[in-house]
């Protein structure tokens, strides 16, 4: 187990588990839990042992957002109070675009079980994560008109996606709580269950994804999938999907599964995540801000 005090990291088998882990502030997110966070998703892609990564919360809360303590100050740019201008180059950024963004490039299936409220960067976290499991009792707030901003981490982008731009933008535009139910019926969230049993259900959704598969072939998909929907036309996609089929299927992985086909019995994929994966990270190239 490990953690930075506003989270706390743990391995179960293949599953990692990610807790937020500040309860009495219905754990908030700083800039500095978003750059900790990006360092654990870091270290645990580096782990071939970890084949898919859970986000959950501690207490009644899965995440209230952003830590509003500063006050009126909380968004304000502070590069202009600065002499010399000797700010880090992320400081004019929206750090909860740079964690929506690092989550998007992740290789490991992300499930976020929603044990509670999910408000402001507390929901916009999840959208780029590829199963939401929501508890009965969870609400959802994309709250940002309501705080006189706009919404961040990249949501424009994710949430027109996932449930429309037509309810996107109500929801959005109003800054309106949604219950479970009606998160439901959008598409934002995969099933609805007991708030006991979220991160049990979250849990088997992830397992579900990396138990048969290779895990080269399930990095390589969550990419192709994600980054598909960035193509202006499906020439594209078949571009991508060419190399990868031809140099996957020439692999010792494609043998293995023909083989384990053949003769009935579960495949034992031999290539590493990390060494499987690195020839094709050509097709998805981290864009500069």
């Amino acid at each position: 187990m490990a953690g930075n005090g506003a989270f706390i990291v743990d391995r179960f088998d293949r599953i990692a588990r990610i807790t937020f882990d500040r309860p009495r502030q219905l754990n908030t997110l700083s800039r500095r839990t978003v750059v900790d966070l990006c360092t654990a998703l870091d270290e645990l892609e580096a782990d071939d042992a970890v084949r898919a990564i859970v986000f959950t919360g501690s207490g009644r809360a899965f995440s209230a957002g952003a830590d509003l303590s500063g006050g009126s100050d909380t968004f304000r740019d502070r590069r202009d109070e600065q002499a010399d201008g000797a700010l880090p180059a992320t400081s004019s950024r929206d750090f909860g675009g740079i964690l929506a963004l690092r989550l998007f490039a992740c290789t490991r299936p992300l499930v976020a079980a929603i044990n509670g409220d999910a408000v402001g960067l507390g929901v916009t976290m999840t959208l780029p994560m590829d199963i939401r499991i929501a508890a009965d009792s969870a609400r959802f707030g994309f709250v940002f008109s309501r705080r006189g901003i706009v919404p961040e981490a990249c949501s424009t982008w994710f949430l027109p996606r996932i449930v429309g731009v037509g309810r996107a933008i109500e929801w959005a535009a109003s800054g309106r709580l949604v219950g479970a139910a009606e998160a439901l019926e959008a598409g934002l969230v995969r099933e609805v269950v007991p708030a006991d049993d979220v991160v049990t259900v979250a849990s088997r959704y992830a397992a579900e994804m990396v138990d048969a598969g290779a895990p080269t072939s399930v990095a390589a998909i969550r990419q192709m999938m994600w980054h598909g929907l960035t193509h202006s036309h499906p020439i594209e996609a078949h571009r991508v999907e060419s190399d990868l089929v031809r140099h996957l299927g020439a692999g010792p992985d494609a043998a293995e599964g023909v083989q384990a086909f053949i003769d009935k019995r579960p495949a034992q994929f031999p290539t590493p995540i990390t060494e499987g994966i690195r020839p094709f990270r050509k097709w998805w190239p981290e864009i500069a801000f």
